[in-house]
Formats: C-alpha cells, sequence, structure tokens
C-alpha cells in the first residue's frame, strides 16, 4: 500500500508532460515488461489452462485497464472528495463480488471493519466537497465508479489466480493487456505523441512503472493468494492516510482534525477487517 501511495506525488510531479491514458498506458508496458524480463530470466512457467488466462485477461483489462482509464477521465470531473469516497469504495463492492462468486463470506467483524474503515475515508474527504463540487458531474461520477468496479473485478481475478501462476508471470501479462487497452484509448481520445521526455518525466514514469506498478503488483498477487479478499482490501483504507502524510511531508499539505480522526477510523477499520477470521475457500 505504501508503494501505491508513493504514486500521487509521482504523477503530480509530471501530469503536464504526457497526455494521461499516454502516461497511464507507459507505466503499465514498462512495469509488465519488467516483470516478464523477470519471469523469463527465472524460468516461470506461462500459464497452462484457459480459466488462468481469462483470469488474467479479466485482471488486465479490469483492474489496469478500466482502473486506469476511469481515474485519469474521473478527476477531470469530479471533486477530489467525490472522488476518494467514490473510489474507495472498492473494498466493499469486491467483499461483495468476494461472497458472491467466491464463496467467502466476511463475518462481523470483517464487515464492521471495512465499513469503519470507509466512514474513515469520507471523514477525511468531506472538506474537499464543497471545495470542488462545481467540477463534479454525472459523466465525472461515472468514469470513477467504473475505475472502482474494475479494481474490484480485478481482485477477484487476482485471488483466484492464487500462486498457480507465478506472480512476477501473472501480473507481468496482465499489466501487459492493460497497457494495450489504454494505449488504443489514447489513440483514440488524444495526442499520444505529445510527451515532453523530460528528466522530471523518466524520473516519475520509471518511480511509477517499477516500484509503484511492477513490485506493487508482484507483491499484491502474493498477499491475496495468502488473505481473503475483503481482509487485504481493506487496506487500501491506509493509502489516502500515507498519501496525505507524503503531501504534508513533501508538498507542503496541511493536516485537519478531520484527517486525524478519519485516519484513525481507517485504521481501526483495517484492524478489524484484518482481524476476521472467516476466510471463505482457498483459490484454485
Amino acid at each position: 500500500m505504501a508503494l501505491w501511495a508513493s504514486c500521487y506525488p509521482l504523477i503530480a510531479l509530471a501530469l503536464d508532460d504526457a497526455p494521461h491514458l499516454t502516461f497511464a498506458a507507459l507505466r503499465a508496458l514498462i512495469g509488465g515488461a519488467a516483470l516478464m524480463l523477470v519471469a523469463l530470466a527465472t524460468g516461470a512457467s506461462w500459464p497452462k489452462q484457459r480459466i488462468e488466462w481469462g483470469w488474467i485477461v479479466l485482471a488486465g483489462v479490469g483492474m489496469t485497464g478500466i482502473g486506469y482509464f476511469g481515474i485519469f477521465h474521473g478527476a477531470e470531473f469530479v471533486a477530489p472528495g467525490l472522488a476518494t469516497v467514490i473510489s474507495n469504495t472498492q473494498p466493499l463492492i469486491a467483499g461483495l463480488l468476494a461472497a458472491a462468486f467466491l464463496a467467502e463470506r466476511a463475518g462481523l467483524m470483517g464487515w464492521t471493519g471495512l465499513m469503519i474503515g470507509f466512514s474513515g475515508i469520507v471523514v477525511i474527504a468531506t472538506p474537499n466537497f464543497s471545495a470542488g463540487s462545481s467540477s463534479t458531474s454525472s459523466v465525472g461520477f461515472g468514469y470513477v465508479l467504473l475505475a472502482t468496479l474494475g479494481v474490484a473485478a480485478g481482485n477477484i481475478a487476482i485471488r483466484q489466480l492464487g500462486l498457480r501462476v507465478a506472480p512476477v508471470m501473472a501480473m507481468g501479462l496482465q499489466l501487459i493487456i492493460g497497457a494495450m487497452l489504454l494505449a488504443i484509448l489514447a489513440m483514440a481520445l488524444e495526442d499520444p505523441t505529445q510527451v515532453n521526455w523530460s528528466g522530471r518525466f523518466l524520473v516519475s514514469l520509471l518511480g511509477l512503472a517499477l516500484p509503484g506498478t511492477a513490485l506493487a503488483f508482484w507483491m499484491w498477487q502474493i498477499t491475496l493468494a495468502h488473505l481473503s479478499v475483503s481482509q487485504a482490501v481493506s487496506f487500501s483504507f491506509v493509502v489516502p492516510i500515507i498519501g496525505l502524510t507524503v503531501g504534508w511531508a513533501y508538498f507542503g499539505e496541511t493536516i485537519t482534525r478531520s484527517t486525524v480522526v478519519g485516519a484513525i477510523l481507517s485504521v481501526a477499520g483495517v484492524y478489524f477487517a484484518s482481524r476476521d477470521g472467516r476466510t471463505g475457500r482457498s483459490p484454485g
């Protein structure tokens, strides 16, 4: 989660140097290529079963393709507070999908933790509603919601993969699949040639692609192989907290009373969700 939270300042550093979808496609492509190089160098086996390919494609289309597309485009139309709240319904949606499709039944403590964690995100995001309410539209709401659903579906796919496909192979393939989708969308909606290949942009791109994407996704598949979906995704509630802390330490952002209260609630939610002993069946 710390790796994903560190992506926020890196994106902000070079957001004006490239069209959004082109930036996202390059990030996913480089991250996927790096993992595939490791997979090939270590002799990792290719997926052998059709169902394994299906889950990899779903992860690539949902988590990387639709997830990145919705978030990048939604940010142009939705106030930051609302975008934060919508995107952080993902653990709740993933928990429901896991119950429906994976027979993972979170217990009372698990659902209590998810709700407490979500309430913390709402508290953190509330001050941003009035400040950016004029920029909110139904189109932007739809983009962010689409991204949230894509990420939730991607988490189910990665959970199903478990460890039966080596994480470097599975995550490398899904990132490349997602990058292909993003590249098609970029060519249709932007001018991919309008990239400022400055030193700042290269530092941002490599930081996002390698630790922020390749390493983060590799670790995420291993995590989902050992925890239930609801337990694992509850940790996403700490991502905004880490992002706000980085913003306070390096970008002069203000930590308010609502930030502190929301952070306490989010951490408490993660604690309760991770203590839930009902994990359902194992993947595979």
